[in-house]
């Protein structure tokens, strides 16, 4: 068999299965697709999706592919029956996690597991753009909600602001702010974590140090939520309660944000030093 038709079969083949990979998860898919356009809450697949395929061809293939025909189909058959029985009970997350289960599959079968290991950082961003089902997100966006308003209350109540706490309602003077679950600080929290393992996955060399800096984006998210709640009700309160909504409440959101990755940032600047000097200790020790 000749170099180019050992080619032209395997491009055959790379199309077939692409054909085919396309026929069974079209729908978990499209509806994934139409939830990162259409709902706010996802809109960071929008992002991260495009990120992780860039990711992917930054970092390559490896210099000595090892197929895992064997354990790649395994991992295909597992990802193919969860789709269709996620299918049959209606669950969209289950689904879509068979799509990238499949996609795992894809590269163990032609590359093996050390490509997915290559890969580690764009499958946890993809893993992320993923939206959590209705019922986690409820279960999480309840004690954001309930953390955002204590700490927005305590801090009016430092500013000098009557303010009365009733679980996620402070209530003003002649005014009450209401954090709803879309004010809970999920969507910044999924999307700081993203930022963070971004940073850490390239910026920084150490396991232990990537660790810390994802697990500071838990607090640094709660507390610029807070302080976000804190702003609202200074501003209603001093200002105007139209303050409350519209486009200045979308400003602060914004602004916060970028607070919180300028701390990240700065976390992540410090723990390359540490990490650089732990490497020297390490290299006068050899």
């Amino acid at each position: 068999m000749t170099h180019g038709s050992r080619g032209l079969e395997q491009h055959a083949a790379a199309g077939v299965t692409a054909v085919v990979f396309l026929i069974l998860f079209w729908s978990p898919l499209t509806t994934l697709l139409g939830d990162w356009w259409s709902d706010p809450e996802a809109g960071h697949g929008l992002l991260l999706a495009p990120l992780a395929l860039w990711l992917c061809w930054r970092r390559g293939i490896v210099r000595d592919p090892r197929p895992q025909p064997v354990h790649g189909l395994l991992i295909l058959s597992g990802s193919v029956l969860l789709r269709h029985l996620s299918g049959l009970a209606a669950e969209l997350f289950t689904m879509r996690m068979s799509l990238l289960g499949a996609l795992a599959g894809l590269v163990v079968l032609v590359a093996g597991y050390r490509q997915l290991v290559r890969w580690w950082l764009p499958a946890i961003l993809l893993v992320l753009s993923v939206p959590l089902p209705a019922v986690v997100v409820g279960t999480l966006a309840l004690p954001l909600q309930l953390k955002a308003s204590q700490l927005g209350a305590a801090l009016l109540e430092w500013r000098h602001v009557p303010v009365q706490l009733a679980g996620n309602v402070i209530h003003l003077p002649g005014q009450s702010l209401f954090v709803t679950e879309a004010c809970s600080g999920l969507r910044s929290l999924t999307a700081l974590l993203a930022l963070g393992l971004l940073i850490g996955g390239l910026w920084l060399s150490t396991g232990w140090g990537r660790t810390v800096l994802v697990l500071f984006t838990i607090p640094v998210a709660v507390a610029i939520n807070g302080f976000r709640v804190f702003i609202t009700g200074f501003f209603v309160f001093f200002v105007s309660p139209d303050l409350a909504e519209g486009f200045m409440h979308y400003t602060e959101g914004w602004v916060l944000f970028v607070v919180a990755f300028t701390l990240l940032g700065g976390l992540a600047w410090v723990l390359t030093r540490v990490e650089s000097l732990s490497r020297g200790k390490q290299r006068g020790r050899s």
